[in-house]
């Protein structure tokens, strides 16, 4: 009978232990470039959306609202102050110097997009400016846009309550958003009114409940407290915003993110 041929067995030596090392690497890398022409392309939909020069950020209210497109009109913003607003706070990402030094194609890839994108680099915050520690900021909003927000945010007649961050700003309560639109498409015959509801909800959509309409959400407080963090470690104790706002009071961002876990921390106490 004719013995079984057996496979050979497969040994590394060192140098193909370390080229395989490389590989991963490189490809980790890759990733990690892809993931930042992502970010970039999201920075540019919201300040360009389908290159019709239309942005989230409206610059007389200072705050992100969502667009609304109606055939052969012009788009609108919706201006209803929800969290979804302040959603831009959560793109945020510190980078230590050393991480950097140890991806250097990450690093060429963003000198290529500093040299010749030089509109896609400035709607991403400092990422060439070294901050506190020399550690880099990868943000969606630069520190003008992020106080603006912050000043509703840490407003108690908006969305700071005494049990954290409402899901919508309070202004609602008094001042409902009513969307006009009639004959503006099939979907809508009337007019559509949005308003602060801090408990349940005074229709029978989604179940009675009113989670988009002012209680607080304690998972997203909790990515914005996070992200306040990171903020601070970039910028350091020379940041800080009035909380809550009018009183004076300045705090840094971790002294605001502190402030929100003692607050959402009440809804149990």
């Amino acid at each position: 009978e004719k013995p079984k041929s057996r496979k050979p067995i497969k040994t590394y030596s060192k140098l193909e232990s370390k080229i395989n090392d490389v590989i991963k690497f490189i490809k980790k890398e890759i990733k990690i470039i892809k993931f930042l022409n992502h970010f970039l392309a999201i920075a540019k939909a919201m300040t360009n959306i389908g290159e019709s020069g239309i942005s989230l950020w409206d610059e007389e209210d200072k705050f992100f609202y969502d667009v609304l497109h109606f055939p052969e009109e012009k788009p609108i913003h919706v201006k209803v102050r929800s969290i979804v607003g302040l959603i831009p706070i959560f793109a945020v990402e510190v980078l230590e110097p050393e991480l950097l030094e140890r991806v250097p194609r990450f690093n060429e890839h963003l000198d290529w997009i500093l040299e010749n994108r030089p509109e896609l680099a400035s709607l991403v915050s400092r990422w060439n400016e070294p901050g506190r520690g020399h550690r880099h900021l990868f943000s969606l909003l630069r520190g003008s846009r992020l106080k603006c927000l912050l000043r509703r945010m840490l407003d108690e007649d908006e969305f700071l309550s005494s049990y954290g961050i409402r899901s919508m700003s309070k202004i609602h309560e008094k001042h409902p958003y009513v969307l006009h639109c009639e004959g503006k498409t099939k979907h809508c015959n009337g007019s559509s009114k949005v308003d602060y509801q801090p408990a349940e909800s005074n229709t029978h959509m989604f179940g009675g409940n009113s989670n988009w309409r002012g209680p607080i959400w304690f998972p997203v407080n909790f990515l914005l407290i996070e992200s306040l963090q990171r903020f601070h470690h970039y910028y350091g104790s020379d940041f800080k915003v009035e909380s809550p706002f009018t009183s004076g009071q300045k705090l840094t961002l971790e002294d605001v993110a502190e402030d929100i876990s003692n607050r959402l921390g009440d809804l149990f106490r």
